[in-house]
């Protein structure tokens, strides 16, 4: 795989690589590769997100399997009291607001029922898989600190969906990214572009 020459390759960082086997394509968004790989024409490409970009122009690839973009992920932090999981709630949705997430999400404060003790109220901080690193930043910046017990990843979001008896409250963030997407037209369009933005 041959990336194209580009300026300021640092400003290239979190975002990500497409290699289409004839040609490769570097600068989409996660939601825009979500839309090549919805689409027929270019599901196979080969995804990869930019880690590290240097300032010579050297980077450090991470790849992405395609199924990542179909999953979701999650932050629970599990509490044994309602009280400090209202508060975990309260929290995130602030910084939601306040700040604006790296992505859309949704927050949970749900209760699993006294089969769960000694946590059994949970505050699910939920997304799109393929903004863990993003999502885990936000909220290190942001010194975010819930839960007695923490825990992430998809299968733990998975076994939360099979695990919450009743969702007493909930939240929708809606994102500020700092690079926006573009429209699927846009995005398909644009496909032969060696540099997508």
């Amino acid at each position: 795989m041959k990336l194209p020459t580009i300026d300021e390759p640092t400003r290239y960082r979190g975002l990500y690589v497409v290699d289409f086997g004839d040609w490769t394509a570097l600068g989409y968004t996660a939601d825009e590769v979500a839309v090549l790989l919805e689409s027929q024409a270019y599901q196979s490409g080969k995804v990869y997100k930019i880690v590290r970009a240097m300032p010579d122009g050297q980077m450090e690839l991470r790849g992405v399997s395609a199924e990542r973009f179909q999953f979701e992920s999650g932050m629970l932090f599990n509490r044994a009291s309602l009280e400090a999981a209202r508060e975990d709630f309260a929290g995130l949705s602030q910084l939601g607001q306040s700040q604006g997430a790296p992505c859309r999400a949704f927050i949970h404060l749900a209760d699993r029922g006294e089969a769960a003790q000694p946590a059994r109220f949970v505050t699910a901080l939920v997304y799109p898989a393929e903004y863990e690193d993003e999502m885990s930043n936000w909220l290190l910046e942001a010194g975010f600190e819930g839960g007695d017990m923490a825990e992430g990843g998809t299968s733990h979001v998975t076994n939360y969906y099979h695990e919450a008896e009743t969702v007493l409250d909930k939240q929708q963030l809606w994102s500020q990214p700092a690079i926006p997407s573009r429209s699927p037209e846009d995005v398909l369009s644009s496909v032969r572009q060696a540099v997508q933005r």
